[in-house]
């Protein structure tokens, strides 16, 4: 059915009663995706690796909503079955699914290890297909679902000593349009964000070498590195019903960095 103009409102944004699975958001880039939900009304599933959910539980408890949590590794098909099983138990349903997630292990290429390839492509990317894959079953029964899959600055370029990292973050556009034409008849959108630079914690020693720190802010048009805050209104969108007709995209999310290459 076709909607009049008129019909427009900022309800669209709203992720009242919905609930979102999001990936290692005990920390980090998706602390900033989980809070942001919350804030728009959604409750939440946490799968995390390292043990510490204390600011992320304090933080979604403070907007009044629910959060769940279960530790495990993401590489492991058991535990993302189980991850699914107890969102499922505890909610209900699965509206959402931000696959954050993930990490780097750097080294000189000529010397890179097998091991290391294989560890970091099993996590950025193939723990990604295989936990959307489970999820769009769950979406399809429901007739809906908005699924984010999260790339890089390196999607679109390469860097030295992070051969694994690199290449899963292309894939990670590619299995997002994998998963757009596949699901979208289903009323399943798939997009993702590629986060540029952003000042966090993980990088505070990169940014105290100030060639490196003044060599990429040149390159950004807004001339500073972004904040975690600046990720949380494009993952509200594409979680959002403001976002149906958009399906098999990626939004940068780095002030510009990817336009200098």
């Amino acid at each position: 059915m076709s909607k009049k103009l008129q019909d427009f409102s900022l309800d669209v944004f709203s992720l009242q009663g919905k609930v979102a699975i999001v990936t290692g958001a005990n920390q980090g880039l998706g602390m900033a995706y989980a809070v942001a939900f919350a804030k728009a009304g959604a409750d939440l599933f946490i799968p995390h690796y390292t043990a510490d959910v204390s600011e992320i539980k304090e933080l979604i408890e403070e907007t009044d909503r629910k959060v769940g949590f279960l530790q495990g590794d993401l590489t492991d098909s058991q535990y993302r079955e189980e991850v699914v099983g107890a969102c499922l138990a505890k909610y209900g349903k699965i509206d959402i699914l931000v696959n954050n997630a993930g990490g780097s292990i750097f080294g000189e290429f000529l010397d890179y290890p097998d091991s290391a390839w294989q560890k970091i492509i099993a996590i950025d990317l193939n723990a990604v297909y295989y936990l959307s894959h489970s999820v769009v079953k769950e979406m399809i029964k429901q007739g809906s679902g908005k699924i984010i899959n999260i790339g890089s600055a390196l999607s679109f370029t390469a860097d030295k000593k992070c051969p694994p990292y690199t290449a899963s973050k292309h894939a990670i556009l590619g299995l997002t349009k994998v998963f757009a034409n596949e699901a979208g008849p289903y009323n399943i959108q798939t997009n993702a964000i590629a986060p540029g630079f952003l000042a966090t914690d993980v990088n505070r020693e990169l940014r105290e070498d100030k060639n490196f720190y003044n060599k990429i802010t040149n390159r950004i048009p807004g001339g500073r590195w972004g904040e975690l805050y600046d990720l949380m209104g494009t993952a509200v969108f594409l979680a959002s019903s403001a976002s149906d007709y958009i399906n098999g995209w990626t939004i940068n999310v780095d002030g510009g960095f990817t336009t200098t290459l």
